[in-house]
């Protein structure tokens, strides 16, 4: 299921080598031989670099590494992600006095930085290997990190290998792998059992559109969790032009966000009810792609105008949506690669979410500090509802006019949960289009730690 065997801590039962993490200003508190050695190897302890400090008999002594400077560090986060490769095999301890919340960081960082993709090409390199600090969870750091994983491995596979096919695959796995129940509905059975927007948006592409449904837990709230399963988006008749359509294997990102997300509460055993939605489609063209200007009905009965077949994602999520509030579970939670509009108003960085939940706002907030996983709030700006009514149908799934085009596709979104349901929705890039550390350029899980982090503070 991994490209990358899964990232576990060293046994504290040896001798270990140290990394001490330093700021230039830091130098001066060095041993007076690491001292020495720095200044003859030029070390200035900047942003992730590193220094290797011989020992006796010539081992290895010690690691420095560079924090940058004390003004610099809020801009970055994950400064261990780069020793994993940088380093010679071997057992490394974090040296020094830190703080909880920053050993937790560092610890998740040396181990995020272990991933690469490799199922295509190479094998995994890294071999340096961590003691997880004093007062750190391993056990929770390597469910996480596992639930990454996946997260990275579904979005880096071209579609040529996860097409609506293969995602059910990786979706039944990871339910066998969890002791979780899967089932499937394909193709026309979409039809006979009313889910006609997901049928419609993947009806023209040779692997049959199909909804994914996941089950797991007895005890506790009800977590109902829906993701965007768009396994290539071509845009349909509505084609879009080369170079939007070269990083469209990710438009699954959604569906592979949800996975981890969900593989992480299953491994972690947090007391929920759990429930998995993916409506996996290729959004293709052929003699029977559904048409600019067609009227879809929706499960939910609400009928939907085409203005543009490239505003796919929002009609697959929308019948998903419907049957998820069908149960009326205690949350809701969307995840897609939903708006060019997201990327232009936060960037690829951070997750924008869209809530009426004050305190899981809040808690998000709180989270995504602690964990590492920045989140922004974008509001469900109800006066924007009208520019999703076009008039000859109840709503218009890609509004005229160019503007808040983040907020209105949340704002279609809602219209298919019930009145007054607790409904979140990440409107998410998936992607890391410059290598940092602990993130090598690729798919990438974004807000999903955030919301682990959250939900015990709002679901109890």
């Amino acid at each position: 299921m991994y490209s990358t065997p899964l990232p576990k801590f060293a046994p504290a039962n040896g001798a270990a080598c140290p990394v001490w993490a330093v700021g230039p200003e830091g130098l001066e508190s060095l041993s007076a031989e690491a001292a020495r050695w720095a200044e003859s190897t030029g070390f200035k302890a900047g942003a992730g670099e590193t220094c290797l400090v011989p020992g006796e008999g010539g081992a290895l002594g010690a690691v420095l590494l560079g924090l940058g400077s004390e003004a610099s560090r809020d801009r970055r986060r994950f400064a261990t992600g780069g020793l994993p490769g940088a380093l010679p095999e071997g057992t490394y301890t974090l040296a020094g006095a830190w703080e909880a919340r920053e050993a937790e960081e560092a610890a998740l960082g040396w181990l995020f930085g272990s991933y690469q993709f490799t199922r295509y090409a190479g094998s995994a390199s890294t071999k340096a290997q961590l003691v997880c600090p004093e007062g750190v969870n391993a056990a929770k750091l390597e469910a996480i990190v596992a639930g990454e994983f996946l997260t990275r491995d579904l979005i880096n596979t071209p579609t040529s290998d996860m097409g609506p096919e293969a995602l059910e695959d990786a979706f039944f796995a990871l339910a066998k792998e969890q002791g979780a129940k899967a089932s499937a509905i394909r193709g026309d059975d979409l039809l006979s059992q009313n889910f006609p927007m997901i049928h419609a948006v993947g009806r023209a592409s040779a692997e049959a559109p199909r909804l994914l449904d996941m089950r797991w837990g007895e005890d506790g709230p009800a977590l109902t969790l829906v993701g965007k399963g768009v396994c290539f988006d071509t845009g349909g008749l509505n084609l879009k032009p080369g170079a939007s359509m070269g990083l469209m294997k990710k438009d699954m990102g959604g569906s592979a966000t949800v996975l981890g997300l969900a593989r992480m509460i299953m491994a972690l055993g947090l007391k929920l009810r759990l429930r998995v939605l993916v409506p996996a489609v290729e959004n293709s063209v052929s003699s029977n792609s559904f048409r600019p200007q067609d009227i879809l009905t929706s499960r939910k009965g609400l009928t939907v105008e085409i203005n543009n077949t490239d505003a796919e994602g929002r009609l697959v999520l929308a019948d998903a949506l419907t049957l998820a509030g069908e149960e009326n579970p205690d949350m809701i939670v969307s995840f897609a690669t939903l708006t060019g509009a997201a990327r232009v108003a936060v960037g690829d960085d951070l997750s924008p979410f869209f809530t009426g939940n004050e305190a899981l706002a809040g808690a998000l907030a709180e989270a995504a500090a602690e964990v590492a996983d920045p989140v922004w709030r974008m509001p469900f700006h109800a006066p924007y509802e009208p520019r999703i009514e076009p008039g000859i149908a109840d709503l218009d799934n890609a509004p005229k006019g160019g503007m808040a085009g983040a907020i209105t596709a949340a704002l279609f979104l809602r219209r298919f949960v019930p009145e007054g349901a607790d409904y979140t929705h990440f409107d998410i890039y998936g992607w890391q289009p410059n290598p940092s550390p602990g993130r090598p350029k690729g798919g990438v899980g974004m807000g999903a730690r955030a919301l682990l982090a959250a939900l015990p503070k709002v679901l109890g």
